[in-house]
């Protein structure tokens, strides 16, 4: 059987239960422990496909085509391993199918409440991972705060596994803030003795309490947390703020939080965690030898957690160049012809990033004139790519009203076109074109030098493609289609050969790249950057040079 950790939160959102359970996960994966994390979202929405940006962070989307939470983005980066439809669970989800089952006579005769129908439909899901009998500890985040009352069927599921299963075949972690008066100068715990209190009446109470804080807290403190939070003073564990989310697997085996809960779990295991490698990944992060600037083109830039698994992948691409990537955010909506130059001055690179609607969208298209007159490295991804083929077919097809249906549904010239099996669909939750597909990749082409392959596979989540009729005519003009689909004829992978660096993929490569493997698209885009801020410095020298003379 597999043995179950579950993470809860206290006293505020945003305290990095992903992070703290991802760090977990890789330094029981790193003990040879099978093991997985799950995350349960207490919103109504069945996922989080329909969401704004601005409400929840990006959508991840996994190898079968779910739309995800972002924390999934954390565990597959961290654990380097996929998740799945079954790791992401909502209350919409949860409700959704025991409305049905209710509607298909499944409870007849009974009346239909949230203790037992909800809750058993939750411990089942929180089971379900455990049925194949691949993993050895399941961890599951238990999304927002505890004292939300949207959380409480999930912790009173909680209560029901703690009392139906052994005691050393689940334990409770609670994540929880330690804030800093700065005008007392001193640390307080009274929110963490609010926080396992509000949890302990619910019945549930924690093994572990870790301790998000800004400052160091000693031992006076945790004897403190101990006392009033009824755990052992060797349970209360410090997460100090740390310079990047890469070093907390490394702060938590020093906490010695992976031992605490192996012998919590009762599970015999001698293998002292290697995070060596982890070690000098980190060690590149944090001293890289070079820096690129990296213009990020998008219009939900006022929230990072938007773009949250490209920025990642931007870190591991820096990291496999021994490169710091400083990433400008800039929001297209406020970029014009005139100020295009000022927008973009001293990028290195210009990466124009996915979104749907129009807002924003001529900015993008400037960005990406931009970047193509002036030879800047240019990376587009999903609609990206679409605003590089809408700015090739506008300047040099010479085609006036080339634009995409998705902006404009009565273009004329609709040189990005909703993809054919999407035009019967009107409903929007769940039915894009989602999850892995191929591509064979053009031999000769950028796309061929960096992946090495013929073959790839990579994620999509869109409804418009590259029109199709219109390919004869790019190519003859200098714009190829180096990667395609081949049961679909969906072109994959756009580029400029007489460009240095300019490639736009329909697909989301920022959704595989892990610190293991970061992304060669990502990794090669940042080699692009240094090779020209290199040539720019150089460029510079010599005009120094022959002004002096």
């Amino acid at each position: 059987m597999s043995k179950y950790i579950f993470v809860t939160g206290g006293v505020t959102s945003s305290l990095g239960k992903g992070i703290i359970a991802a760090s977990l996960a890789k330094l029981l994966q790193a003990r040879g422990l099978r093991t997985t994390i799950q995350k349960f979202d207490p919103y109504i929405n069945v996922d989080p496909g329909t969401m704004n940006p601005y409400e929840h962070g990006e959508c991840y989307v996994t190898e079968d085509g779910a739309e995800t939470d972002l924390d999934l983005g954390h565990y597959e980066r961290f654990l380097n391993i996929f998740t799945s439809q079954a790791n992401n669970v909502t209350t919409g989800r949860i409700y959704q199918t025991v409305i049905n089952k209710e509607r298909e006579g499944a409870y007849l005769g009974k009346t239909v409440q949230i203790i037992p129908h909800i809750t058993d439909e939750i411990k089942r899901r929180m089971k379900l991972l455990s049925e194949s009998g691949e993993f050895d500890i399941i961890i599951t985040e238990i999304g927002g705060t505890v004292g939300d009352i949207e959380s409480l069927p999930y912790v009173e599921a909680v209560r029901q596994m703690q009392w139906e299963l052994p005691e050393e075949d689940l334990i409770v972690i609670h994540l929880t803030l330690i804030p800093y008066l700065k005008a007392a100068k001193e640390l307080k715990t009274k929110p963490t003795q609010h926080s396992v209190k509000l949890l302990s009446q619910e019945g549930v109470f924690p093994d572990i309490i870790v301790c998000r804080t800004e400052h160091p807290i000693n031992d006076d403190i945790k004897r403190k947390i101990a006392l009033f939070c009824n755990v052992k003073i060797d349970s209360v564990i410090e997460a100090q703020d740390a310079s990047t989310i890469y070093e907390v697997p490394l702060i938590m085996m020093q906490e010695k939080l992976d031992a605490i809960v192996l012998k919590k779990l009762a599970i015999q295991n001698n293998i002292e965690p290697d995070l060596s490698q982890w070690k000098a990944f980190v060690d590149k992060v944090k001293k890289p030898k070079t820096k690129v600037s990296i213009g990020l083109i998008g219009k939900y830039v006022e929230l990072q957690d938007a773009y949250k698994s490209i920025l990642e992948s931007f870190v591991h691409a820096g990291a496999a160049n021994d490169c710091k990537v400083s990433v400008h955010y800039i929001h297209s909506e406020f970029i014009t012809p005139e100020n295009v130059a000022v927008k973009l001055k001293g990028l290195d690179g210009l990466l124009v990033a996915p979104g749907f609607g129009h807002r924003g969208i001529e900015g993008k298209i400037t960005a990406v004139k931009y970047a193509r007159e002036t030879g800047l490295p240019f990376f587009g991804i999903c609609l990206g790519m679409q605003m590089a083929v809408i700015e090739f077919a506008q300047n040099i097809l010479k085609i006036k009203n080339a634009h995409s249906t998705e902006m404009d549904p009565q273009c004329s010239e609709p040189v990005i076109d909703m993809m054919e099996e999407q035009k019967k669909i009107s409903i929007k939750g769940g039915t894009m074109r989602l999850g892995s597909y191929s591509c064979e990749v053009k031999l000769g082409t950028l796309a061929h030098d960096i992946y090495k392959k013929l073959q790839i596979i990579e994620r999509h989540r869109h409804r418009y493609e590259f029109n199709n009729k219109y390919l004869s005519e790019f190519e003859k003009n200098g714009m190829i289609a180096s990667g395609s689909n081949q049961q679909t004829g969906l072109v994959e992978i756009m580029e400029i050969p007489s460009h240095p660096f300019f490639i736009g993929v329909q697909y989301h490569p920022e959704l595989k790249s892990t610190v293991e493997n970061p992304h060669p698209l990502f990794v090669t885009f940042i080699a692009a950057a240094k090779k020209y801020n290199s040539n720019l410095k150089e460029l510079n020298t010599m005009n120094l040079q022959t002004a002096a003379n």
